[in-house]
């Protein structure tokens, strides 16, 4: 009687460490694609009306230490650059990073957010945050380019 409930434990066990495993990266791959498709978008918009978004850059974000036409150069292309990398796990940490500092940056410099006049879009700029640092802490899980190359550095 005391094999077979040790037997059922130890298969319980090896079923649960599966799908702690698979689930961390499931959860991490839903993290990776969200909060990527959510900078894609915005970088989508910003090269879609690019003299809108000179603009705004010009007159209504206030980034600290870029003249405005750089900093949405920079601000576009991290936008579209990083999330790509962050959706298929490749150098997913670093990625997540610098998007992180792209959020900050952007709730830094566009002021109406820090007023919480808008308490929606701020919230999703804290959401957003928060994702990422658990990207950052965690990494991207099995289902991502990081850990395929790790396998065939490791073989």
């Amino acid at each position: 009687m005391m094999k077979t409930i040790l037997g059922w434990h130890q298969q319980i066990s090896r079923f649960d460490g599966a799908l702690t495993a698979w689930g961390g990266s499931l959860m991490s791959l839903a993290l990776r694609w969200y909060v990527g498709w959510q900078f894609f978008k915005a970088g989508l918009v910003k090269v879609s009306d690019w003299s809108a978004t000179l603009a705004l850059f010009h007159d209504e974000y206030k980034v600290p230490l870029l003249p405005p036409d750089l900093a949405a150069y920079f601000g576009a292309a991290g936008e579209l650059a990083l999330p790509v990398l962050l959706c298929v796990g490749l150098v997913s940490r670093p990625a997540a990073l610098a998007l992180f500092l792209v959020n900050a940056m952007a709730v830094i410099s566009y002021p109406q957010l820090l007023t919480f006049e808008c308490p929606a879009a701020i919230n999703d700029h804290f959401y957003w945050g928060a994702m990422l640092l658990v990207l950052v802490a965690y990494g991207p899980g099995k289902l991502s380019l990081d850990a395929w190359l790790a396998g065939r550095r490791a073989a």
